[in-house]
């Protein structure tokens, strides 16, 4: 075993001698042993893509013509040049419609998980990988059959089907602006049109439906006092499960007047009023769980047993868990109870206590009149007492009968 001579050593191992590595005992005393290489030891040498003050281990059997053998994963890196797709892909999503288009972050989730879907779609049924997919491969043809796909293959609704084809009609009306020489797919593409479907009935709870349901709650226990002012005010302000989970301590006032400002779609809040008994009950849920203090007005109102906030499936597990318990007592309640049927409910209820459409409206946040329409057209109550008010009375007599006229009996018979 050769020793290395001290001055091959690098310059910052030329110190003095280190100790010895270990106390020294009562045996003999012998000389500290010099550093030396072991036979077939790496030699430091240093990669040219570190600093001069770094070095690097590589084996001799990575060494080429006494350099070092760079690996290749940083060429492949720097020879895979962005497709024109993944281009426009980012800057749809990361700049055109937070900043030109202001939609919410909602929407550019929604549009994103449309992008997976579509690409997931090129890999399995195409066999395209993602990053060879360019703006020429996005054909009429290819995005029915994406279309299709989600409709045979995952069984998605109508609904769905069209939701992901407007997020296509959305990029396709961006990329035939940035690249005009894609124009004419671009129109073949915007000239899909949506898939229809039959609307079904709105499901509502009648008054006495929905005083079953908000009887369920045990007000004895912290979890069920929650669960009853959560049911309440959902019903109350006729909210969105994503407008009620989002409510912050902030955005409730319990002054008077009792008011809570709810954030709606599209980032439109409105104001919507409490009534008497809902903002006393929502004080006394407020005042149990200290939320009054500075430092938790800005936290959720309504949170689970982990302390975060509530999620829109927790929800719906608090009303599946009522909805089964009042069913067995409550024959009139739906068979399927979901928060948007609170929203139902609520519209109904002030439409056949004689409210405008105006005021549903407003309490609903709905941008469009008629989107509150379809509340009247579905109140049977309220269409049976339009026609019993409009209905004439019928005469007392029958119809003639044409078997008493002689007559005509002798005319059919002589034909």
């Amino acid at each position: 075993m050769a020793v290395m001579p001290r001055a091959a050593l690098p310059p910052y191992l030329r110190g003095p001698l280190p100790g010895a590595m270990v106390p020294r005992g009562r045996g003999p005393q012998r000389e500290t042993p010099a550093p030396f290489c072991l036979h077939g030891s790496s030699r430091a040498e240093r990669h040219d893509a570190l600093p001069a003050t770094h070095a690097v281990c590589v084996p001799r059997h990575r060494q080429r013509d006494g350099g070092i053998h760079r690996p290749r994963v940083a060429e492949e890196i720097r020879a895979v040049k962005p497709t024109d797709f993944s281009v426009a892909v980012t800057r749809f999503l990361g700049s055109y419609l937070p900043g030109q288009r202001n939609v919410s972050t909602n929407t550019v989730k929604a549009y994103r998980d449309t992008f997976m879907l579509l690409l997931r779609y090129l890999r399995d049924e195409r066999g395209l990988a993602p990053e060879k997919v360019t703006l020429a491969d996005l054909k009429c043809d290819l995005i029915v059959g994406f279309l299709d796909y989600l409709k045979t293959g995952r069984h998605a609704s109508p609904q769905t089907v069209n939701q992901r084809l407007a997020a296509i009609r959305s990029f396709t009306r961006y990329v035939q602006v940035e690249h005009p020489e894609l124009l004419l797919e671009c129109q073949r593409i915007l000239a899909i049109p949506s898939q229809r479907w039959q609307k079904p009935a709105i499901d509502y709870m009648t008054t006495s439906a929905l005083a079953a349901l908000l009887a369920q709650p045990d007000l004895r226990t912290v979890e069920g006092r929650r669960d009853a002012t959560l049911l309440t005010l959902l019903y109350d302000t006729a909210a969105r499960v994503e407008e009620l989970v989002s409510l912050a301590v902030r955005d409730v006032r319990l002054e008077a007047p009792a008011q809570v400002c709810l954030s709606g779609k599209g980032r439109k809040n409105r104001v919507v009023p409490l009534m008497a008994a809902t903002a006393r009950l929502v004080a006394e849920y407020v005042d149990e769980h200290q939320l009054r203090r500075l430092e938790r007005v800005a936290g959720p109102l309504f949170c689970n047993r982990r302390g975060e906030r509530l999620s829109r499936s927790g929800v719906r597990y608090v009303i599946d868990k009522y909805s089964r318990i009042a069913r067995s007592s409550c024959d009139v309640l739906p068979e399927r109870v979901i928060p948007h049927t609170f929203r139902h409910s609520k519209a109904m209820h002030l439409l056949q206590a004689g409210n405008p459409l105006t005021t549903v409206q407003a309490i609903l946040g709905h941008a469009d009149l008629r989107t509150s329409q379809i509340y009247a057209q579905a109140d049977l109550t309220m269409k049976r007492q339009a026609l019993e008010k409009a209905a004439v009375t019928p005469p007392a007599a029958g119809p003639p009968s044409w078997q008493k006229d002689k007559g005509l009996m002798d005319w059919l018979r002589s034909l």
